[in-house]
């Protein structure tokens, strides 16, 4: 396994493909809380999470072994990959799935666009090149607020009461996904899709025992087909297919950078809403989506620096 803990080795750009990237990202992600929502009704948490990582890693490795690509062996990469399960998957998704549980899902995509933020500070502590600056903390702060307007006054009107134990599961589980970005950098001399299998196949091991001692499998009801559908869809697409796209921005961009997906995961929800459901798109959607792309482009640069010569070249 190449790379540098520190992150120095990877880049931080993000260019037109990586945008791109990132928007198919959190189109994939964008179910995820709606599939959560469907399966906490009738399973219990650690019943979903082991399902989500155990099929995702079924499906990956199964694609490997018809690609004939080996998964590397050495004990640092799986003890590396151990570590990134437990960051990346098992505690954020436990967390989430007990939030879920207890608040709105319109109020866990708030507190879970915190992400960017945890993620800034952590990259800012412990890498060389993804340092705080003004229009990335600007920006990150105009797409939180971007977020909690697009979800709705309901959502806002919960973020000073309700179940405090659900929220605090949200906001912790953003806390594990800022430090899985940084920490995920290190896989730089890896393939997306190699690192993309070995986290969610040693989130599974993980996830395993909780599963058993927890929950009791064996105690519970089968799943309807109904609970199998969105079981899969939260596992192949929103998990698997996912953190392929996930890894390789991730390579490409940066820790802080793929964060940004958790600010795009609740417009790709609410334009998914509109085109499946016939959902209206209010007014305070339309300002909702208007600052995140703001917040977004303070992130980017691009639009300040093309400002700037705009302004020399007149």
């Amino acid at each position: 396994m190449s790379g540098r803990a520190d992150g120095s080795a990877t880049t931080t750009h993000m260019g037109t493909a990586e945008w791109g990237l990132l928007i198919v990202l959190s189109g994939l992600w964008g179910g995820s809380f709606f599939f959560y929502k469907v399966l906490v009704a009738a399973m219990p948490p650690f019943t979903v999470v082991f399902g989500r990582v155990a099929i995702a890693a079924l499906v990956l490795n199964m694609v490997l072994i018809v690609r004939r690509e080996a998964m590397p062996h050495d004990p640092r990469t799986w003890g590396a990959f151990m570590v990134m399960g437990l960051l990346n998957n098992v505690i954020p998704f436990s967390l989430i799935v007990f939030g879920e549980t207890r608040i709105t899902s319109g109020l866990a995509s708030i507190l879970n666009a915190t992400t960017p933020m945890f993620a800034a500070l952590v990259a800012h502590a412990l890498t060389a090149n993804e340092k705080l600056t003004g229009p990335k903390i600007a920006g990150v702060v105009v797409g939180f607020v971007g977020v909690a307007v697009l979800v709705g006054p309901d959502s806002l009107k919960d973020l000073g009461g309700g179940d405090l134990p659900g929220k605090l599961a949200v906001v912790l589980a953003s806390l594990s996904y800022g430090f899985a970005s940084v920490f995920g950098r290190r896989f730089s001399g890896l393939a997306p899709m190699m690192v993309a299998t070995g986290q969610v196949t040693a989130s599974t091991l993980i996830a395993l025992p909780l599963f058993l001692l927890v929950d009791r499998p064996w105690t519970l009801p089968l799943p309807s087909v109904g609970l199998w559908s969105a079981l899969l869809g939260l596992a192949v697409p929103s998990t698997a297919i996912a953190y392929m796209l996930f890894f390789r921005i991730l390579a490409r961009a940066g820790a802080t950078n793929v964060t940004l997906v958790t600010l795009l995961v609740p417009v790709s929800a609410v334009l998914l809403g509109a085109w499946a459901l016939g959902e209206p798109l209010s007014p305070q959607v339309f300002a909702g989506m208007a600052l995140i792309a703001l917040g977004l482009a303070c992130i980017d640069g691009r639009p300040l620096r093309w400002f700037r010569g705009s302004l020399k070249a007149a």
